[in-house]
């Protein structure tokens, strides 16, 4: 009985380890005013498992969800842009449910 209960609580571990590293890749981005220009905005993304987020689209958009701009994460996982003249928000996208918005009200 004492193997049966040890190897349920393997399986069960198993089965947590597993479910926590499908939560452990969630997106992670980050938007804010650059010290040195004003007028631009950085944006650093990657994921909670500390992954690159190198070549993840990034796109902003105005407050109608017309593409401004559509580019991608640079190799230190940060993108600047200039802040557009009329309301914006940012969508990093990395996939399907892989996506976070960031709205310029939210970027200090």
């Amino acid at each position: 009985m004492k193997y049966q209960c040890q190897r349920s609580s393997a399986v069960l571990s198993a089965a947590l380890c597993l479910a926590f590293s499908a939560y452990g890749h969630s997106p992670v981005c980050n938007c804010y005013n650059d010290e040195e220009d004003n007028s631009k905005v950085v944006c650093e993304g990657g994921f909670s498992d500390g992954g690159s987020a190198e070549g993840v689209a990034v796109r902003v958009l105005d407050d109608r969800d017309r593409i401004l701009i559509n580019d991608v994460m640079n190799a230190d996982s940060t993108f600047t842009f200039t802040k557009p003249d009329a309301d914006f928000h940012v969508i990093y996208d990395a996939g399907p449910s892989h996506q976070v918005v960031i709205y310029m009200d939210d970027i200090e």
